[in-house]
């Protein structure tokens, strides 16, 4: 310092000595910061289970169903929660208060809890997609996601669509419904729009439901089949596409079958009807040569 106030005023030491101060503080700061947590100010807010920013939770839900998308923040003080859906960007909700026109959206928030819950009623497929719910504080944001999974049951009869059985055997049909996380409230079988579930007029009508927690089975079984049993056979599932198959109850071997099958739709061949496809084919043959 004595070789610097020598060189130059006093002024300009009290300059020289001012800026090496700040120009240390500016650097103690800088080193500060870089190895301070940055959420550690605000880290008590986040839920115990995940002391992560940017969490992330799947749900999924039956079309149909309500969704609840969990959400948890402890401590706020005067921080408010927000609700976004991402797709477009929509404010949801902010704090207890909704912001959307659509009132299948509500946050549920019973008081002094930590729970920020947005509640979805009666989802479509068009509720599929991420949420954000968004913590700001003056030291910045904290995020948790949610992916909303809607899924459509789906209802299949096991077996060929065209079912074909011998007069006074046994119909027996099995209806599976895949893709359902809660089990259909419901099973219906219909006989061309006839629901036969309870059908005590016919009789010999038995239907059994077991359910389970990814697949639910329904058996149908109709004792002594007639030729009034012919027809379409429709297992309809609450929230579920129905899924149907076509018995045909006929007398003799299976070629018979098929021939009623045919005529039902308009396509039998007669004898005469073969007579011309067999004269047909046999000019074309005479033809090439």
């Amino acid at each position: 310092m004595k070789v610097c106030a020598r060189m130059v005023g006093r002024s300009q030491v009290l300059l020289l000595l001012l800026g090496c101060f700040l120009t240390t503080d500016l650097a103690l700061s800088q080193q500060d910061t870089s190895t301070q947590d940055p959420v550690s100010e605000i880290r008590h807010l986040l839920p115990k289970a995940n002391f992560a920013n940017n969490s992330v939770t799947n749900v999924t839900v039956q079309l149909g169903a309500t969704a609840f998308l969990p959400c948890k923040y402890r401590h706020l003080a005067d921080h408010q929660v927000t609700w976004f859906r991402r797709r477009d960007w929509h404010i949801l909700t902010t704090g207890i208060f909704t912001y959307t026109n659509d009132e299948r959206f509500a946050v549920l928030h019973p008081e002094d809890s930590d729970d920020w819950t947005l509640q979805i009623k009666y989802t479509t497929r068009r509720d599929n997609g991420t949420y954000e719910c968004q913590l700001s504080t003056g030291t910045g944001v904290i995020s948790q996601f949610v992916n909303l999974h809607v899924v459509v049951p789906q209802a299949f009869i096991l077996g060929n669509k065209d079912y074909h059985v011998q007069l006074g055997s046994t119909i027996k049909l099995v209806c599976v419904i895949k893709q359902s996380p809660t089990p259909p409230q419901y099973v219906f079988w219909y006989h061309n729009d006839h629901m036969i579930n309870y059908d005590t007029q016919r009789g010999g009508i038995n239907v059994s439901t077991e359910t389970g927690p990814k697949k639910t089975h329904s058996h149908l079984v109709v004792n002594d089949a007639r030729y009034q049993d012919s027809g379409n056979y429709t297992c309809s599932a609450s929230n579920t596409q129905p899924a149907f198959s076509n018995v045909f109850v006929s007398h003799g071997d299976k070629m018979a079958a098929i021939q009623r099958q045919m005529a039902a739709r308009g396509l039998a061949l007669h004898p005469g009807t073969c007579l011309w496809l067999w004269c047909l084919a046999a000019t074309a043959l005479l033809g090439r040569r």
